[in-house]
């Protein structure tokens, strides 16, 4: 299998699109798809996919045929969720029900162990099962339960000093849904910033701008 390090961020940025297709494609019964068909769905083009598969593995399509959906999927699960160990992530900041619930019933690979925050109104509190603790105990809890990846959303005053910081804990990613590119000077910590509201500034513009 090729080396998935080797493919270029937007390529892995379209794996996970790839996924969701097939998994739809595979409930649905279809067994089989051409690069053709795959690109009309994900608004690409065939030599696209082709040239995508080529960076991910062993994908080999058939000529008449197509490639091989259970193929493809297994081969997109491995890279993206790994030998199926979940990832111990923690939550700092009050991201509310809807992000933790994403993370502790659809997965995807991560397990939220713990939620933290400074305030002493939710300190104390549960969110899907997950206490909340104060953000003095995170050196404690790290220490013990080694946690790889931070969800986080707080204020940019003290972003960067809470980023070194959790870093020094060990995180190696975060998932930033902060208002701002979180950035740390760190090139083995992998970030990946969440705009909600630019993908809404983007709906406005295209509803809006419509021939």
């Amino acid at each position: 299998m090729n080396n998935p390090g080797k493919a270029s961020l937007p390529v892995i940025k379209r794996l996970p699109k790839y996924y969701r297709y097939l998994r739809t494609l595979k409930n649905d019964g279809i067994t089989s798809i051409s690069s053709r068909e795959l690109a009309a769905q994900m608004g690409t083009t065939a030599s696209q996919v082709r040239q995508d598969f080529n960076c991910i593995g062993d994908v080999n399509g058939r000529q008449g045929i197509g490639y091989s959906v259970e193929n493809l999927l297994s081969i997109l699960e491995h890279l993206l969720f790994g030998n199926g160990d979940l990832l111990p992530t923690i939550l700092i900041g009050r991201l509310g029900k809807a992000v933790s619930r994403f993370i502790t019933t659809d997965t995807n690979g991560y397990k939220l162990i713990a939620a933290f925050d400074n305030s002493p109104s939710e300190v104390g509190k549960e969110i899907n099962g997950i206490q909340i603790l104060h953000v003095d105990e995170l050196e404690a809890f790290c220490a013990e339960h080694k946690p790889e990846v931070a969800v986080f959303c707080v204020p940019r005053s003290g972003a960067e000093e809470l980023s070194g910081r959790l870093v020094e804990l060990g995180i190696k990613g975060f998932w930033n849904f902060s208002h701002y590119d979180l950035s740390v000077p760190y090139p083995e910590v992998v970030v990946e910033n969440v705009h909600l509201g630019d993908s809404l500034m983007s709906l406005g513009y295209r509803l809006r701008n419509q021939d």
